[in-house]
């Protein structure tokens, strides 16, 4: 996949909620960022990759419907969230 075990630990560690924190939707928002700014970087030289942008959007409406949800459940989390992603402008 896009992302190597290492650099995967690495998103998880800066994220999770507690020791065994691998799925929560922190850490999937955080995950979902990562691969997309892979994805961004590899659309520059391949233009007319069109299979791999319908992915990206399939994960851009996800990670939008996970906001959504955290924002619901917890506004705090929500906030410090895109704050440390720099997601929002």
């Amino acid at each position: 996949m896009v992302l190597q075990k290492a650099q995967r630990s690495e998103v998880i560690d800066n994220f999770k909620i507690h020791a065994k924190d691998t799925g929560s939707a922190v850490v999937q928002i955080a995950l979902l960022t990562k691969k997309m700014d892979y994805l961004t970087e590899h659309f520059k030289t391949h233009k007319k990759d069109f299979h791999s942008r319908r992915g990206l959007l399939m994960m851009i409406g996800k990670r939008r419907r996970l906001l959504s949800y955290l924002k619901k459940k917890d506004a705090k989390k929500y906030q410090e969230t895109i704050e440390k992603l720099n997601i929002r402008k």
